[in-house]
């Protein structure tokens, strides 16, 4: 049987070298956002946006939430991946950091796809399950502040349409989850939805070793009678 690769830098570069779909804009989104602070923990690796804008276009997605925006690389990749008449709904804190990322929204052409929600993730989540109701998107991404991260994902279950898909980045946390002397919240967070994922049953579930973890749960479908 098969072993996971370790994904060195000579490997990695092999597979941006073959694989990924680069541009301008985006090289140039990761360079102003390289030089900001927290930007190697927070920003995705353009690797993981090219798989995110893939799932938009495989799942046929027209409508989009994303929990934590940034700079805007990974809603860029998966706003581009809309067919005409999509929308995605990215929700932060920071309008600085969310100007940055305006920038280059307009610079690809997508900026009128997407509704920036400023403020907390929670009040945010709330103020959509009131004015778009439960089913409402097709697909979404959490890669928000970890220590809520259970929450945010009953949220968003509710929120995701049945057969729509919830991406979560993050669930390997640096890989703070299989050392026992992590005992910080977002870890202790992170490890308790990876507990609630393995044995929820409202979802079909894949943990990717990609990246720092990304875990695809689709909402399944309920059974016809």
């Amino acid at each position: 049987m098969a072993h996971q690769v370790d994904a060195n830098a000579e490997l990695l570069d092999y597979v941006r070298e073959f694989s990924l779909r680069d541009d301008d804009i985006l090289r140039d989104l990761r360079g102003e956002t390289s030089g900001l602070p927290a930007a190697q923990a927070m920003q995705v690796m353009p690797e993981e946006g090219q798989l995110l804008g893939l799932l938009v276009a495989l799942t046929g997605a027209r409508s989009v939430l994303e929990l934590g925006t940034f700079t805007g690389y990974s809603t860029l990749c998966m706003a581009r991946a809309l067919p005409a008449g999509g929308h995605l709904v990215t929700c932060d804190i920071s309008e600085k950091w969310t100007r940055v990322a305006a920038r280059y929204w307009e610079r690809a052409g997508v900026a009128h796809l997407i509704d920036v929600r400023l403020g907390q993730a929670a009040h945010t989540l709330r103020q959509l399950a009131e004015q778009s109701g439960p089913d409402s998107f097709d697909l979404a991404f959490i890669d928000a502040d970890k220590a809520n991260y259970p929450r945010y994902y009953e949220a968003v279950l509710g929120l995701v349409r049945p057969g729509g898909l919830v991406v979560i980045d993050n669930t390997l946390f640096f890989g703070r989850v299989a050392d026992p002397e992590a005992q910080d919240p977002d870890t202790l967070a992170v490890r308790a939805l990876n507990r609630l994922l393995a044995t929820d049953r409202r979802v079909d579930l894949s943990m990717l070793p990609m990246a720092d973890g990304i875990t695809l749960a689709r909402k399944r479908v309920p059974a016809q009678r």
